[in-house]
């Protein structure tokens, strides 16, 4: 049991860490920062889309329109935070009776 709740843990780090930097691409390229008219560029920032739009999408249709502000990956950083908190209070913490 132990073995699957680190291989769970592991693969919300690695949620955790895409969520993060396909924030900060979708920032840069939206302050111009970087192009996407770039081959690469468009390729690494469609990748992300692709990886976290059908993460995003239910939270999207469960938040009310917020204008411009798109609240979805926060809502799922907290889902993970939550999640990883769960795995190790709950399945990786000793217990003691």
């Amino acid at each position: 049991m132990q073995v699957i709740a680190e291989v769970a843990l592991l693969v919300l780090n690695i949620a955790w860490w895409i969520v993060i930097v396909g924030v900060i691409l979708s920032w840069l390229i939206a302050f111009n920062v970087i192009d996407t008219r770039n081959q690469f560029v468009a390729q690494v920032a469609d990748m992300f889309y692709r990886m976290t739009e059908p993460i995003y999408r239910p939270i999207r249709n469960f938040l009310p329109n917020m204008g411009g502000i798109d609240f979805s990956p926060l809502i799922v950083l907290i889902l993970i935070f939550a999640l990883q908190r769960i795995i190790v209070v709950y399945v990786l913490a000793p217990t003691y009776y």
